[in-house]
């Protein structure tokens, strides 16, 4: 017999937190939605740090994906714990998802299956490429960087063509270290923002808009972008949900994250099947969407 059902993962910062702010306090207020919503039904529940060293994760059914926002930052931690704890419990979404979705090279593999994404240029690690090559080749004059795996916007940065040859020692610097996409910047991104979709099951549920604050393109809340409520058209949705309907098994939550790129054609820009965050605090009933999902998965895999 388990000692719990689920075990809501999520980082040190949020565990019991002696001090809190409003974005500490939105992130308390959401994971309680979903332990209240997994109480509802049932399940037992309690919240622990991913890294935490004492906890036996044999000791429950499954763990659950929540706000583990610090594993890229201690992502050769992750890594190994990942393969540790997937021999312990289930794990939601499923670890073969979760590897996927770990790297941004998944964005590859939803472009060969039809899903529209920004075009995308893919380096890798100790690679010997100028920046200003790639600029010239694809008639960029400005650009976006990242790694592929990352998360909170860390070592990403936005070029102007005129910036890109000074930021080459930086850049051969980033690349002897991991892998990197490399996108054209799309503008919209200022003008339009960018849309997050929440699905479960499958199935859209809300959506909010992501606008970054006035001189900067990051649209996370973490460097001052607004959020808001907002109600995408029929075809977004649609959209969003071709993205989940192409995975197996349906996962049960997804983020997708929509932009419009230069061309005004909406693309996927991000799949978030991980730690996501779902903006339950403008959508409360989507926790218990969110709940009964896991109530079926655990039915489903349990044994």
């Amino acid at each position: 017999m388990k000692k719990y059902d689920v075990v809501l993962l999520t980082d040190s910062r949020y565990v019991n937190p002696e001090k809190t702010d409003p974005y500490i306090e939105n992130v308390l207020k959401e994971d309680g939605l979903v332990e209240e919503a997994l109480k509802e039904l049932g399940i037992k529940t309690i919240k622990k740090d991913w890294n935490d060293p004492h906890f036996e994760w044999n000791t429950t059914k499954l763990a659950l994906f929540r706000t583990t926002w610090d594993y890229f930052d201690k992502y050769p931690i992750f890594e190994k714990w990942l393969q540790d704890v997937k021999n312990k419990c289930l794990l939601l979404n499923t670890y073969d998802q979760i590897k996927w979705n770990l790297d941004k090279h998944y964005l590859l593999d939803l472009d060969k299956k039809g899903i529209p994404i920004p075009e995308s240029i893919f380096i890798r690690q100790n690679s010997e490429v100028l920046l200003t090559k790639i600029c010239q080749e694809n008639n960029w004059n400005e650009i976006v960087i990242k790694p592929t795996i990352s998360g909170a916007a860390r070592h990403t940065y936005r070029l102007k063509l005129n910036e890109v040859e000074d930021f080459q020692l930086k850049w051969t610097s980033l690349i002897k270290n991991e892998d990197f996409i490399i996108q054209e910047f799309q503008k919209n991104v200022i003008s339009k923002g960018e849309v997050a979709l929440m699905l479960f099951g499958g199935k859209f549920t809300h959506s909010i808009m992501k606008k970054a604050k006035e001189g900067d393109f990051r649209v996370q809340d973490d460097f001052g972008g607004s959020v808001a409520i907002y109600n995408p058209e029929k075809k977004m949705i649609e959209l969003a949900e071709n993205v989940v309907q192409q995975l197996n098994p349906i996962p049960a939550y997804a983020r997708v994250d929509v932009i419009w790129n230069n061309s005004s054609q909406m693309v996927v820009s991000e799949l978030e099947l991980i730690e996501p965050e779902l903006w339950f605090r403008y959508n409360e009933s989507a926790a218990k969407m969110l709940a009964k999902s896991v109530k079926d998965f655990i039915k489903k895999y349990d044994r």
